[in-house]
């Protein structure tokens, strides 16, 4: 295609969501959803940060999950809460690029993390007596290492995509930009580069889950010769990280381990992504955890002894 006689877009137009008469209704609900978000992570790492008990290397990186999650859901939701009540719903070229970058970026590292968590696991059962020495050391060297890996992840993707040429399309049939959207819409080849995406996305996403399923099948059979108190507490966290690395890693080889030609867009893989994990993380890693509970019950009743004071 002759390039210099076309101009690229400078913005995007959404579809995901239609204007309707319950668009009011589904903004008041997506509101709450990220309310709800934000206040259940907010008060994890709250909780984490003020009970000294929890300041262990398992909660360092279960509060480094939570304050991803929170960016996470904040790079999609207020745009789409903006958009349900706007008649057209749009983002421009820059706006697009930049939300895919901190899209990737913050996924990326939640990916990352969810492999730290696992590693932390192993630690704790298969070396119980030096955990917390071994653990300590490098807990912050891994959450570095987890944002830097999602920021290597993150700007490959955007390098790749930048140079392609944007002339004609610029309707997404989704709600917020991701790369197999908006490589199809670019006005040339992109088979090779779609090749390259699917390595760096699905082959990750399904290289990564399959290594964690491995993991918690050898910690699950490590835990088989333990008996009594010690078993039952070790075992505890268990169902719990894997819910959230399946609710995390199933939409993710869903959408990046395929052909983005063939891909349809499902509205509730892209609520999966951006709505229910980041709501439900927290919800999953409390319900059991009773250090966990019982410090936000501590918290609560200090803050109401502060309050009366």
């Amino acid at each position: 295609m002759d390039q210099g006689n076309h101009t690229r877009v400078k913005e995007f137009i959404f579809l995901g969501i239609t204007q309707s008469e319950l668009s009011w209704v589904l903004f008041a609900f997506s509101f709450l959803v990220y309310m709800t978000t934000l206040t259940g992570n907010l008060l994890i790492m709250v909780t984490v940060t003020w009970e000294s008990r929890l300041h262990t290397p398992k909660y360092f990186l279960l509060r480094n999950l939570f304050a991803l999650d929170l960016c996470f859901s904040s790079i999609t939701a207020p745009k789409v809460l903006v958009d349900l009540l706007s008649e057209r719903k749009t983002i421009s070229f820059n706006g697009c690029v930049t939300q895919m970058f901190f899209f990737h970026l913050l996924g990326g590292a939640d990916v990352f993390s969810l492999s730290v968590m696992a590693l932390d696991h192993y630690v704790a059962i298969s070396r119980p007596l030096h955990y917390l020495t071994i653990m300590s050391k490098e807990c912050t060297s891994l959450v570095v290492a987890s944002w830097v890996g999602g920021f290597v992840h993150s700007i490959v993707q955007i390098s790749l995509l930048l140079p392609l040429p944007f002339y004609g399309p610029n309707v997404l049939d989704i709600f917020y930009c991701d790369v197999p959207q908006v490589l199809k819409l670019a006005c040339t080849d992109t088979f090779t580069l779609e090749l390259l995406m699917i390595s760096n996305n699905g082959l990750l996403s399904w290289f990564t889950f399959f290594l964690l399923l491995i993991s918690y099948t050898v910690i699950l059979m490590m835990l088989r010769s333990q008996a009594g108190e010690g078993r039952r507490k070790a075992i505890s966290p268990c169902p719990s990280h894997i819910m959230v690395v399946s609710l995390h890693f199933v939409p993710c080889i869903y959408v990046y381990a395929r052909p983005f030609t063939a891909l349809l867009t499902g509205t509730a893989i892209s609520v999966t992504f951006t709505v229910i994990s980041p709501l439900f993380n927290p919800m999953i890693y409390t319900l059991r955890n009773q250090e966990m509970k019982s410090a936000m019950r501590k918290l609560k009743k200090q803050l109401g002894h502060s309050e009366r004071i």
